[in-house]
């Protein structure tokens, strides 16, 4: 059941904050935060993250313990999110937000206790992931809501 209340939380998320950033003026949007990166660039982040979560969630149930992380840093920076098209990157971040939550209400149960190895070799079930996800983008949320220049 918790996966299924995580699961309907990230899609309230879905339904509730694309506007709440279409509000947020471009200015403010792209201002360099106190954080090394703009509120476009955690968007930016956030798009990677759902990214590379999506290929954990499929990865995990059909290899052995795959090992799938990313520099996040060097992700931003190479996509440069911060002169992305603000409309299209929100857009990008729902989608695949959507499409995570899709994957993962597809996983039976038994393969939710499968693993994935991050990159401090830690092996993390899929249902964590899938937990800790949620935390993960409350906290960018959170950020990008909330935080001034």
């Amino acid at each position: 059941m918790i996966i299924k209340n995580t699961l309907n939380d990230i899609l309230l998320i879905c339904d509730t904050v694309p506007d709440q950033l279409r509000d947020i003026s471009n200015i403010d949007f792209c201002a360099k935060l106190s954080s090394r990166w703009s509120k476009q660039e955690i968007l930016g982040h956030l798009t990677d993250s759902a990214s590379v979560n999506i290929q954990r969630l499929l990865r995990g149930q059909i290899e052995y313990s795959p090992q799938i992380y990313y520099d996040q840093d060097e992700w931003v920076a190479i996509q440069d999110y911060q002169h992305y098209n603000k409309a299209h990157l929100i857009a990008l971040w729902e989608l695949l937000n959507r499409h995570f939550v899709y994957i993962a209400n597809r996983i039976p149960e038994e393969n939710l206790n499968r693993t994935c190895q991050m990159r401090d070799g830690q092996a993390v079930t899929l249902r964590y992931l899938i937990e800790d996800y949620l935390s993960h983008l409350q906290h960018h949320l959170q950020q990008i809501m909330t935080q001034n220049k």
